[in-house]
């Protein structure tokens, strides 16, 4: 999922309170963390409580619960979150943000916690569309600063309509506006199995990581992030995060490969 340019919108939702603006990495009791909670079941605002929920929520809570801290979570728009985190208006991010070298150039990501990619959904009633090869000439969908937009720019022939969040262009779509929506596969499993509106079609056209995102060089943060996220796989506490979240456990729990960081 999720690229980056504009400058962030701060909408402040606490799950802690005091600190983070003056901590220092040693006396550190508030991690602020960045999200745009607009992208179930990874993050998403609970219209009961106003504030954050999600399985990148649950697992950045737990994170932050090992480390001792208490998580205070910055909802802002996706294709402003890395100039964000590199402003200092938080500590971290975690937003379902795929790794790329283009990314870890500018920041540095956690140990991948999740494996992803993209996938083609389109309207209940499409018998044609099969996969890729059946976009040329269509309406395609996707999320502003996302890597399904940048995957839906580079295929020839696409009419491609980018939006601050999935959720619209599966409504535009819903509406006859669009002809596909081309997305992560785990959140437009969601939607659809939420709204039961679209289907999925072929195959997954890609393999993305998924890495908690800190500030270039902030080594000790980076140690402390993935020093839990391995006691949270040793443990089992990520798979019962994600049997919460996603019905049943990782088909291959915390991947971690390095070389996708070449």
């Amino acid at each position: 999922m999720k690229n980056t340019f504009v400058l962030c919108l701060g909408l402040i939702l606490l799950a802690g309170c005091g600190g983070g603006d003056d901590d220092s990495a040693a006396q550190r009791t508030v991690l602020r963390v960045g999200t745009d909670a607009t992208y179930p079941p990874f993050e998403t605002v609970d219209p009961e409580t106003g504030r954050p929920g999600g399985f990148d929520i649950d697992l950045m809570t737990a994170v932050c619960q090992i480390n001792g801290w208490r998580p205070q979570f910055i909802v802002t728009p996706f294709d402003g979150i890395i100039p964000g985190l590199r402003s200092k208006k938080y500590d971290a991010v975690i937003s379902a943000m795929t790794i790329t070298p283009e990314r870890a150039a500018v920041v540095d990501f956690s140990y991948p916690y999740y494996l992803a990619g993209q996938t083609i959904a389109v309207p209940l009633d499409d018998s044609v569309t099969q996969g890729v090869d059946d976009l040329t000439g269509k309406r395609v969908g996707v999320q502003l600063g996302t890597t399904g937009e940048l995957m839906a720019k580079k295929m020839d022939g696409l009419h491609v309509f980018s939006y601050d969040n999935i959720g619209a262009a599966f409504i535009d779509m819903a509406n006859g506006n669009l002809d596909a929506v081309l997305n992560d596969f785990p959140t437009s499993r969601a939607y659809i199995s939420k709204h039961g509106t679209a289907k999925t079609v072929g195959k997954i056209l890609s393999t993305e990581y998924y890495g908690i995102a800190v500030r270039k060089g902030d080594a000790q943060l980076l140690t402390e992030i993935n020093s839990a996220l391995d006691e949270l796989r040793d443990t089992g506490r990520y798979d019962r995060l994600h049997e919460k979240w996603f019905g049943g456990p990782p088909a291959q729990g915390l991947a971690i490969d390095s070389s996708i960081l070449e």
